[in-house]
């Protein structure tokens, strides 16, 4: 009897031990892809970032409103679509715990692609400066509203949409929120 409880006791314990932590993207960053023209590369990173290379598998990714098999090796993860002209890129990965995005311009110069991470904090503050420049200075207004314009048709013609927008800038308020 007391074989047999023991036995029980160790097979309990060793499948405590047995049951591996999952593994989930929290911090990701866009670069360029390396090994393809005109591509990029989503990099599975900590927040010191570092790539995480025990990162490996399926993983859902929403990019610009596309949900997106990505398959990571080594932390890395290939987007297969061709960029043609620079553009934004807003990528959005849920995992079990939270959810994390991010807005990037990506430059294309010559045959290269420059990703630059825009801050929710900068989507507000170009607006909001051109609403107090105009509120401040009564003579502006018709040039603040013009910039406004400029600003908006930027955005939508490199493909940054008004829901788009306010999704990041609503994922930026949480994100502060929430820790």
């Amino acid at each position: 009897m007391k074989k047999l409880l023991l036995t029980c006791c160790l097979l309990l314990v060793a499948s405590g031990f047995a049951f591996a932590d999952a593994i989930s993207i929290k911090h990701f960053v866009v670069k360029e892809n390396p090994f393809a023209k005109d591509e990029i590369a989503i990099v599975a990173v900590d927040t010191g970032k570092n790539i995480q290379e025990d990162v490996n598998g399926t993983f859902s990714f929403t990019i610009n409103g596309f949900v997106e098999s990505l398959k990571f090796e080594k932390g890395t993860a290939f987007y297969r679509h061709k960029l043609e002209k620079s553009s934004f890129i807003y990528a959005r990965h849920q995992n079990d715990e939270s959810t994390t995005s991010m807005l990037y311009y990506v430059y294309r110069h010559d045959s290269k692609l420059t990703p630059v991470k825009i801050s929710w904090m900068l989507l507000i503050a170009i607006p909001a400066a051109l609403i107090l420049i105009g509120y401040m200075f009564k003579r502006f207004i018709i040039i603040a509203l013009v910039i406004f314009c400029i600003f908006l048709y930027f955005n939508y013609h490199n493909g940054l949409s008004i829901p788009t927008f306010f999704q990041s800038v609503f994922d930026g308020l949480k994100g502060i929120f929430a820790g």
